[in-house]
């Protein structure tokens, strides 16, 4: 731990540091400077007061220690012990505690994010199933006090999704739902299989940090803007006038087509929000090595075509391969109760990134 206490006093210093400089009237002044400085101490607090707290039960299993060598009667012993082996206890839970606090952080788990569903492999069943995908995430979203907006989607005849794009806007929300990107598989009877015989589909899903607030500055010139009339329902005023825009982001081919809004001001910006958060993950995905060994979590590769978990309808049971968890509630699930799924995704992320920091 000594390398750790060096580090966590540097954090210490510089927190009082930033204390001083938020009372600074020039600071005060300075509306992005100051926001600036409030995120980095708030980011710190947690940090500092585990450190705190670390260093108070230190010096009283040190005070417990030196009494118990002072010749205390019997009664007064046996107090004394207790409150150094709940010290003890006290001491480890908190190594481990400021250990994970310690971790490098993504940049990107305080941001919104930019989710996409598609039905995959198996027709009109993966649409379907896309489509589920999309109640189970709205749903863990309602109960996390996030707020979901979907912001194009492209229906099918019987009722699902071929694709579908969604907004989602809370605290932490990238931390909780970067696992998610990959393939996921259902095995269930469709609807449509009159001989109750078992399917094996997929629907694909892709996780993006917000685009307004990555670090990514699109050139105008890299980006062609076409206008045309929307399809399909609308009424007239959709249909009489080019409100849908397509822009092509000409370096990478990367192509967003927006015509849900009403107006073409607003699909502008959809698009354009679209569009910043793919071209982003299109350039950290590219960069390979750098991507593995910073950007990449322990629970998976990145790769949009991994198979990261099955949903077994016959059985109720959800199974993450990535880490060989397996649960029988795969209606609990469905219905957005997520946090086993999630938690356990990043308790096995840290416990990996721990074992990389203590053998580094």
């Amino acid at each position: 731990m000594d390398k750790l206490f060096d580090r966590l006093q540097m954090l210490e210093d510089r927190y009082e540091e930033l204390g001083e400089l938020l009372s600074d009237p020039d600071v005060i002044a300075d509306t992005q400077r100051f926001t600036k400085l409030s995120k980095e101490m708030a980011d710190l607090r947690e940090t500092v007061e585990s450190y705190d707290r670390y260093k108070e039960v230190i010096q009283l299993i040190k005070d417990d220690e030196e009494m118990l060598g002072g010749g205390l009667d019997d009664e007064m012993t046996e107090m004394v012990k207790e409150e150094l082996a709940d010290a003890k206890r006290q001491k480890e839970t908190l190594e481990e505690q400021i250990k994970i606090l310690l971790l490098p952080k993504d940049p990107n788990d305080d941001k919104n994010i930019i989710m996409e569903i598609r039905g995959a492999a198996g027709g009109d069943e993966a649409s379907l199933f896309a489509g589920d995908l999309l109640t189970m995430y709205t749903k863990y979203a309602e109960r996390q006090g996030w707020s979901i907006e979907v912001i194009d989607s492209t229906l099918t005849e019987v009722g699902g999704f071929k694709e579908v794009a969604l907004l989602i806007n809370g605290n932490n929300v990238y931390s909780k739902l970067k696992y998610e990107s990959g393939a996921h598989r259902v095995q269930r009877v469709p609807v449509t299989e009159s001989a109750g015989r078992v399917h094996t589909s997929t629907a694909t899903v892709v996780v993006m940090p917000e685009s307004e607030d990555v670090e990514i500055e699109i050139d105008p010139k890299d980006v062609r803007v076409d206008v045309y009339r929307a399809s399909g329902a609308g009424g007239q005023h959709i249909n009489k006038t080019s409100s849908a825009v397509r822009m092509t982001h000409l370096p990478t081919g990367i192509v967003v087509a927006m015509q849900d809004q009403r107006s073409q001001q607003q699909n502008r910006e959809k698009a354009m929000k679209i569009l910043k958060a793919r071209v982003y993950d299109y350039y950290a995905s590219k960069e390979q090595d750098a991507y593995d060994e910073n950007r990449k979590s322990a629970v998976g590769t990145g790769d949009r075509s991994e198979r990261i978990r099955t949903y077994n309808y016959p059985q109720n049971r959800v199974t993450d391969h990535r880490i060989g968890l397996t649960l029988n509630k795969l209606d609990r699930i469905m219905n957005g109760e997520l946090e086993d799924v999630v938690d356990a995704l990043v308790l096995y992320d840290q416990t990996k990134a721990l074992e990389k920091l203590q053998n580094g």
